[in-house]
């Protein structure tokens, strides 16, 4: 039987049902999973009892993985696993993972390891919903934008409060990356264009700092509007997969002091191409040890 798709809100999310995510998949059920996801953007599965090597395993049912990151090492016993663990990062803003690179993840798993007893939600922003919000002459300048992506500060919080927490800034940023995307990103399988942006994002090409922060301020304030962002409050054994081509996310920092943690494996994306044809570039540092450039990531 075909997996069951049930819509959480009217433009992002799903809850997939009846896929034993423990089994070797066939065709016919990854292929319906990518159609959801290229559909709702980001599924959740319930009820899941995966360890780390189920999870790089699933994950990769999407195609190559990467490595946890550019920087940060991987979880203990793991090459493909990020820990997103309260003790020493919290990422309270909005961004897509790793667009410092030339070729982001195509797609973000996360796998509820502790949760809270109360906030930790997840959102999930539609970023080509957002695109189609803008009036015309926006949508017409976003496409013509280029812009700078950096991960030189650390998006998790403005400060360090422990030592654990400086020591993770201290690693994220240790080797430097700057890539250049479009801003309006064309997606690879659907065609469908998404504001390409987020806390990584630092300045648009041709404009002064100033500038860009009140432009990128505009765009990114149709991605955050209500409607099309879903929000994830976590429990036990849960799987949630998006795509990062076309969305948002951000950690919601509410919990207090409780410990929280997920597990991060992210799949291997291509490199970005805009409204023009034109590809994405890297103009500083090599992630070649963290991913390798797909063409298209089917």
């Amino acid at each position: 039987m075909p997996p069951s798709i049930r819509k959480l809100t009217g433009r992002i999310g799903a809850v997939v049902e009846g896929v034993d995510l423990t089994a070797p998949p066939d065709l016919s059920t990854v292929t319906a999973l990518r159609d959801a996801l290229n559909e709702h953007k980001a599924i959740v599965f319930d009820d899941v009892h995966l360890d780390d090597a189920g999870q790089e395993r699933v994950a990769g049912w999407f195609g190559d993985l990467t490595a946890a990151h550019p920087n940060v090492p991987a979880a203990d016993g793991t090459t493909n696993v990020l820990a997103v663990d309260s003790e020493t990062s919290k990422a309270n803003e909005w961004h897509t993972d790793v667009t410092f690179v030339v070729n982001p993840p195509q797609l973000t798993t996360l796998r509820s390891i502790v949760t809270t007893p109360y906030g930790g939600e997840t959102l999930i922003a539609n970023a080509a919903a957002a695109y189609r919000d803008l009036p015309a002459p926006l949508r017409a300048l976003a496409d013509s934008l280029r812009v700078v992506h950096t991960n030189q500060y650390d998006y998790a919080r403005p400060s360090a409060t422990t030592e654990q927490r400086q020591e993770y800034d201290r690693i994220f940023v240790s080797t430097p990356y700057e890539a250049e995307h479009p801003l309006v990103r064309v997606h690879p399988l659907t065609g469908e264009r998404g504001l390409f942006i987020g806390g990584f994002a630092k300045r648009i090409v041709g404009l002064s700092n100033g500038e860009s922060a009140e432009l990128l301020r505009i765009f990114q304030s149709y991605v955050t509007r209500p409607e099309n962002v879903l929000r994830w409050t976590w429990s036990p054994n849960q799987l949630l997969i998006f795509d990062n081509r076309i969305t948002q996310h951000y950690g919601v920092d509410n919990y207090d002091d409780h410990p929280r943690r997920l597990n991060r494996v992210t799949v291997a994306g291509e490199v970005p191409t805009g409204v023009d044809g034109r590809r994405s570039e890297q103009l500083v540092g090599d992630a070649s040890h963290y991913s390798r450039v797909l063409a298209v990531a089917a």
